[in-house]
């Protein structure tokens, strides 16, 4: 058997008994440096220059993001949508939103998604704190008539005042909507999930089991990190959907809303953390089974046609990607009143 050229023995040992007698064991200190060079390690918190990360901003984001009050009719929230006990995902193919009205995407985790280069499908806005302002105003989603209405709103409430205050204290007036969308951008820049691969990047052999280290090999192999890389493996490119083989599908997105005729069926590559948690997939929401993603990714992107053995490994590896959620970061707070 090779000897492992990092890591403990142990999980050189476990890998071993995995694969049977006489088998061979994986290079895992090659592995996990070829790994580590194209996906790199998930940081603890996203930082912005604009907008520094204090308690009581983040403490502020956190109810705002729960409070239903920022829609017109109190009964959505941020959460409604992307619900922090569900891996910042609602399950559903597209959100049903203001009057259950449904819009043509899916709704994106936002665990991670302060990462990003850009937000939404389209890339349309450059950062957390921008796309925290789209939801509240647009007549599918919150439908709030306007940012007036949404300050006149938490002027409103009594409880903001003091919170606002707290979270901006060199504003000459604290409740604004740059404001709002600060806070809820501070709070998402925390909401990062470490999970197995990163304890296995951090040099834990024995994170990976036998088929997540197959798995992530042939992740590698294929060519998947092409696209999906970087901490939050996605979230840092466009991509045309049908790249190699064309893609059938009558959903002609593009990218940025450039309106340009090369840009149809591109969108904003997809983190794959947590990936296994946050069906159904695609921009659409058409797809409900992540070993035919697995499958169409790599035929439709890549001209790979990848066997049965190879798919459940791959998935495999996607299940590593499954990460901690600090439940008292992300508990839901007592409304403001």
């Amino acid at each position: 058997m090779q000897r492992l050229k990092t890591g403990s023995w142990i999980g050189g040992l476990l890998i071993a008994l995995a694969m049977g007698a006489g088998a061979e064991a994986p290079d895992v200190g090659a592995l996990r440096a070829q790994a580590g060079a194209v996906l790199g390690e998930l940081p603890k918190e996203v930082a912005n220059p604009a907008n520094a990360l204090t308690d009581a901003k983040i403490t502020l984001g956190r109810l705002l993001y729960y409070d239903e009050r920022l829609s017109v009719a109190d009964d959505i929230s941020c959460n409604s949508c992307h619900r922090l006990d569900g891996f910042g995902v609602d399950g559903e193919p597209t959100s049903p939103g203001h009057q259950g009205q449904r819009g043509g995407r899916n709704s994106p985790t936002v665990y991670q998604a302060a990462l990003h280069s850009t937000q939404f499908w389209d890339g349309r806005e450059p950062d957390v704190e921008a796309q925290a302002k789209g939801p509240i105003l647009n007549p599918i989603e919150m439908a709030m008539p306007s940012e007036a209405a949404v300050v006149e709103k938490l002027r409103g409430i009594a409880g903001y005042a003091p919170l606002f205050a707290a979270a901006f204290p060199d504003a000459l007036d604290p409740i604004s909507y740059d404001n709002l969308a600060n806070a809820i951008g501070a709070f998402e820049r925390r909401l990062l999930t470490p999970g197995p691969f990163d304890a296995f990047l951090a040099g834990d052999d024995a994170a990976l089991d036998e088929a997540q280290i197959r798995g992530l090999t042939a992740f590698l192999e294929t060519g998947c990190a092409s696209c999906h890389m970087g901490p939050a493996l996605g979230g840092g490119m466009f991509q045309k959907l049908g790249l190699v083989h064309p893609y059938a599908t009558e959903d002609t997105g593009r990218m940025q809303v450039t309106g340009s005729e090369a840009d149809k069926y591109v969108f904003k590559v997809p983190s794959l953390r947590n990936v296994t948690k946050t069906g159904p997939w695609f921009h659409d929401g058409s797809l409900t089974d992540i070993s035919e993603v697995v499958r169409l990714m790599a035929w439709h992107q890549l001209g790979r046609e990848l066997d049965a053995a190879a798919i459940a490994d791959i998935v495999s590896f996607l299940g590593a990607l499954k990460g901690e959620v600090d439940a008292v970061y992300v508990a839901e707070p007592t409304p403001v009143q």
